[in-house]
């Protein structure tokens, strides 16, 4: 079959025919349909540090997929071959004393589809068959390929409640966009959201947040003022992985403020702990999805109107996956789509 391999030790990914994996008993073969282009998959493109001492090759990347079941092991009475599906790409061990307490999502020994062991840019793949996710007719196959960001941005803006709140997102990504979106389903009073890419703030503009802020271009505090923020943000969510992104929160955020930090900072990146003390802020480290109470909140939510739609901005078949590639690498793309169906 074919698949995306990371082949060598180096930047680029290749197109290669690899074995159709073989099931255990507890396993689904997944045949794919849609799968999205992540950043971590452009990281693992671009060969940086972080894939270097990460990704084993060879190995068939990416975890981001929508599909239907091929096969079913023995074991598995739930699922039936046909059915529609994404999955939750985080592999608990089922051993550690959070798996044991029913809190999968801090496992202590996670491995990664795509990222410790082979993933789903292929024909098909194989999977737990309880990390699979039954997809409702009410999202679309687009829509249930972005299923694992979108679970980011749903657990990461679901941290705290958000009624009636003041929020700031640093970070226009997908992800952090997202999260914009869901904050004011989730009934926030005002949503701001900051970055320094004029395509990505066009984009949250288009997915209904009105308030996006070049900060490479204007002041946020001039933002502030205009919406009567005077004693700052009740809510931060971190979603840029930036150093000024996240001295801005701490800054920006008033007295007994929640902050969610999702985007991953650089190594020792030093912080005024005065303003995290003497602000009595609470700080959340955010990873991946909770499983699957995450994955119903994220089905509820569009089935009560958000509308993920506009986010995705490119589709290509999977033959044409460079060109993938080169509209994230440039910045001006949300959500990039590749179809199987073709192959």
């Amino acid at each position: 079959m074919k698949a995306l391999v990371k082949k060598h030790a180096a930047p680029g990914l290749w197109m290669d025919d690899v074995p159709v994996p073989k099931i255990s008993d507890d396993e689904i073969l997944v045949k794919t349909h849609k799968t999205s282009i992540c950043g971590t998959d452009v990281h693992i493109y671009k060969w940086d540090a972080w894939a270097q001492k990460t990704i084993p090759t060879p190995m068939v990347v990416g975890h981001e997929f929508m599909g239907e079941i091929a096969e079913v092991g023995r074991n598995v009475k739930h699922l039936k071959i046909g059915d529609r599906i994404c999955g939750e790409g985080h592999l608990t061990c089922g051993q550690c004393p959070n798996c044991r307490k029913g809190k999968k999502h801090l496992c202590m020994k996670t491995v990664g589809v795509g990222v410790h062991r082979h993933g789903c840019f292929a024909e098909y793949f194989h999977l737990p068959a309880e990390n699979a996710f039954l997809l409702p007719k009410s999202v679309p196959d687009d829509i249930g390929a972005i299923f694992d960001p979108y679970g980011n941005a749903v657990h990461t803006a679901l941290s705290f409640n958000l009624t009636g709140e003041d929020v700031l997102i640093t970070g226009a990504g997908p992800i952090g966009i997202m999260a914009g979106a869901i904050a004011r389903q989730a009934g926030a009073r005002r949503v701001v959201i900051t970055d320094i890419n004029d395509y990505r703030l066009d984009l949250a503009k288009k997915m209904g947040i009105q308030h996006c802020v070049n900060v490479g271009k204007s002041a946020l505090k001039k933002k502030m003022q205009a919406l009567e923020l005077e004693h700052g943000f009740t809510v931060g969510l971190e979603m840029s992985g930036s150093v000024h992104g996240l001295s801005t929160l701490l800054e920006e955020t008033q007295h007994g403020g929640h902050i969610a930090l999702l985007g991953i900072l650089p190594p020792g990146v030093s912080i005024d702990w005065d303003l995290v003390i003497f602000k009595m802020l609470t700080i959340k480290g955010i990873y991946g999805r909770e499983i699957f109470s995450t994955w119903y909140q994220m089905v509820h939510l569009i089935e009560g109107g958000l509308d993920l739609a506009p986010l995705i901005t490119h589709r290509f078949p999977v033959d044409d996956f460079e060109k993938g590639f080169e509209v994230m690498l440039s910045g001006k793309a949300g959500k990039v789509i590749l179809d199987w169906g073709s192959v």
